[in-house]
């Protein structure tokens, strides 16, 4: 007989002890959490969700952050109780059965090495700024080299290139808050108060109407992925349950500031309809208040964060590859650890794809590469709406055969869960009605009806134990 779909999911116990390193501190996850999703999308990106929202831009990142935090604090919950290095994708098999944990994990795996050309290719661009006489696909082999060595090595020198490339980018916003908050209150040399006067003005706050919210909060929700490589991490900590939840506890508030707080700042400092197209609204605001070489201060900032990106998905599309392939989800040969406990198969097989996907796009940007980077455009949607559903299957049994365990408990269980299943079903009806997010949630959709499809075969073919 063939094995059910739908099986009832089995008890949590005890995941089996992971043969990866364990070096990894909590100041790594702290800062790691801090520093996965502040990237270029937040420094330059965030420009054009105030260009479409005008000061209601600063409700867009609201209504994004507290879907995202709802989804971390989920993903949280089920981390802190069973750490594991395929996170979200182990938690979808116990939940759902194997189809789940197959289609997270590789979907989340493909859409990590496919985001590495573009982190790449963006770094490499900003060094040939600066050095032009060195090609730009020198640099983009340099980064990923430097990468690849890093990753091979004991995974605290991961540790702790996360650690300073994290340390840079939140400096770096701390700053910029201190300085655009006193120059708001004309504290500065040079300022005076602005008042409310941006704010109001320029066809007052909501210059898009609530339509304008909407389309801003689209164009900024996948500025929050980056989070999970937290829940991936914790598995590599020394205490892996109480790290996850003062990473996750931590993390969710203070971006959630940062992402607020630096758009707050923006658009009271500076009418919405003065920023240039493509410019970063940061670079602007520093320009303002006379603060010298801005442009080129932020170059180093959005630089460090693209390699910070890079790094951390090269890591987490490692770990998530190699978890697939401890439950038999992925070519088996990728399970051998070196001596210092890092799976360097696993990082060879993210690695060679990174490598394909930035050939691909140094030479195909507007075809080749760009199917593929449609194609990832809403799998980080589908991923947090697994995760949602399996924190609903998996809390049940959690209180059942573990309850001390739940250290990180869901806000408002289950109705909280239920919300942001309900919030993420609004962002993908609106992305089909919005024409330039439809080729992404269309070709997205393919990708993954594709990797279901290969999933139920595979579940089917499986003989019953």
């Amino acid at each position: 007989m063939r094995e059910p779909l739908h099986e009832a999911p089995p008890t949590t116990g005890d995941l089996p002890a992971e043969p990866l390193s364990h070096s990894l501190k909590q100041r790594h996850l702290t800062m790691l959490g801090l520093g996965g999703v502040i990237g270029a999308g937040l420094f330059v990106g965030s420009g054009a969700g105030i260009g479409i929202a005008g000061p209601a831009i600063i409700c867009s990142y609201l209504l994004a952050g507290v879907l995202a935090m709802l989804v971390m604090r989920a993903l949280g919950e089920m981390s802190a109780a069973m750490p594991a290095s395929g996170s979200f994708s182990v938690y979808a098999e116990k939940a759902l059965g194997r189809w789940a944990g197959f289609s997270a994990g590789w979907l989340y795996w493909f859409l990590l090495v496919v985001v590495l050309a573009v982190e790449a290719t963006g770094a490499a661009k900003i060094a040939n700024g600066w050095v032009p006489a060195v090609d730009q696909w020198i640099w983009v082999l340099l980064f990923m080299v430097v990468f690849t060595v890093s990753n091979l090595a004991a995974v605290k020198n991961f540790g702790e290139f996360e650690f300073w490339f994290a340390a840079l980018k939140v400096g770096a916003i701390v700053l910029f808050l201190v300085l655009a908050t006193l120059a708001i209150f004309g504290v500065l040399p040079d300022t005076e108060p602005v008042g409310m006067a941006n704010l109001t003005g320029h066809g007052g706050f909501f210059p898009a109407g609530f339509g304008g919210v909407v389309a801003g909060m689209l164009a900024v929700i996948f500025a929050f992925g980056g989070l999970e490589v937290v829940t991936i991490a914790a598995a590599e900590s020394d205490d892996p349950a109480r790290s996850v939840s003062r990473a996750v506890r931590s993390a969710v508030w203070r971006i959630l500031f940062f992402y607020v707080g630096s758009m707050l700042v923006i658009v009271t400092l500076l009418p919405w309809d003065s920023l240039e197209p493509g410019q970063s609204p940061y670079v602007a605001v520093l320009d303002s208040i006379g603060i010298p070489g801005a442009g080129q201060i932020m170059n180093v900032v959005v630089f460090v964060a693209l390699l910070s990106a890079l790094n951390a998905n090269l890591y987490g599309s490692s770990r998530m590859v190699f978890s697939l392939a401890e439950r038999g989800e992925a070519p088996k040969s990728l399970l051998k650890v070196s001596g210092g406990g890092v799976p360097r198969r696993a990082v060879f097989a993210s690695v060679a794809f990174g490598f394909v996907s930035v050939v691909l796009n140094l030479l195909w940007p507007d075809t080749i590469f760009l199917y593929m980077l449609n194609a990832v455009g809403a799998v980080l949607l589908f991923v947090w709406a697994l995760i949602a559903v399996s924190q609903l299957r998996l809390r049940r049994i959690i209180e059942r055969d573990m309850p001390e365990r739940l250290t990180l408990p869901m806000w408002l269980f289950p109705y909280a869960t239920w919300a942001a299943l309900i919030g993420m079903a609004a962002v993908l009806v609106l992305m089909l009605f919005d024409d330039s997010a439809r080729p992404q949630l269309l070709w997205s959709t393919g990708a993954a009806v594709l990797v279901l499809v290969v999933a139920f075969v595979r579940e089917r073919r499986t003989p019953k134990s």
